[in-house]
């Protein structure tokens, strides 16, 4: 049976434990800042630029994952609301995240006259990478499964997954969307130095983890469903994919901002 703790009691103190999933979460932001500095450092800019940008857009980031996640569950918080911030029994949905994500980089951007798409571009390779990471976690909770798979031939990892709870198997999607991250990331990865405009790395991840997600989402059975056939996270699926789409087409229009920068984070500046 898979142990969710990394580390039980820490200092000798009961219940002071660290879950796998945090230390997980954990390494795919530390990899993901590593990276984002790397890039930022190739632009001319300061390292140190991506830790105060974390600074903005990680506390954003979990209070989005986390309220998405309770309004989409809001039966399971409406007897006792305290139980919203108890952030440790878990509950943290990815498209809440990413949406305090953007919302973080707006305030960054605005705050320190960085242009926009050109910091989205920076930072997200970074942040698919932290998702496909990110899945593991869901691996040491066994959660977010796929059918389940009756058929013994088929039984096996990376296919399916014994939840141990339940005895019986299931698809592994967690590791399908985890491979699939890491296939966009490399995407992303080979454009980086050949983008035709700045948001085209944008609009590949919108594109790219949207159409992803919207066929993982399908074989969950954790889902929340919009309407009849159609889950809420494949309806943002759709919409990310459409959005992304409209990029490529429109981008003589809508790209048009002033990229150069000459603040603070500027490898020649003394601020």
């Amino acid at each position: 049976m898979t142990d969710r703790f990394l580390v039980q009691n820490l200092f000798g103190i009961e219940g002071l434990n660290i879950a796998w999933y945090g230390a997980i979460i954990a390494f795919g932001i530390i990899l993901g800042v590593w990276l984002a500095s790397r890039e930022a450092e190739r632009q001319g800019l300061k390292g140190d630029m991506i830790f105060d940008f974390l600074i903005i857009v990680l506390p954003l980031a979990i209070i989005g994952a986390r309220a998405y996640y309770v309004i989409f569950e809001w039966a399971n918080y409406a007897d006792d609301p305290m139980r919203i911030f108890a952030i440790r029994e878990g509950g943290l949905a990815i498209y809440g995240g990413v949406i305090g994500g953007f919302i973080g980089a707006l305030i960054f951007a605005k705050r320190n006259g960085f242009p926009l798409f050109r910091l989205i571009d920076m930072v997200v390779p970074s942040l698919i990478l932290g998702q496909a990471i990110g899945r593991w976690g869901n691996f040491m909770n066994q959660e977010a499964f796929g059918n389940l798979v009756t058929n013994p031939n088929l039984q096996f990892f990376p296919y399916a997954v014994l939840i141990d709870r339940l005895g019986e198997w299931h698809q592994a999607t967690f590791f399908y969307e985890s491979m699939w991250n890491l296939a966009v990331f490399a995407v992303l990865i080979y454009f980086r130095k050949r983008t035709k405009f700045t948001g085209q790395l944008l609009a590949t991840y919108f594109i790219g983890y949207g159409l992803g997600r919207f066929w993982i989402e399908g074989l969950r059975t954790d889902s929340l469903y919009l309407i009849p056939g159609l889950r809420v996270s494949q309806a943002l699926s759709l919409i990310l994919i459409t959005v992304g789409i409209l990029m490529f087409v429109f981008r003589k229009r809508l790209f048009k901002e002033h990229l150069d920068y000459e603040g603070k984070y500027l490898m020649d500046s003394n601020g």
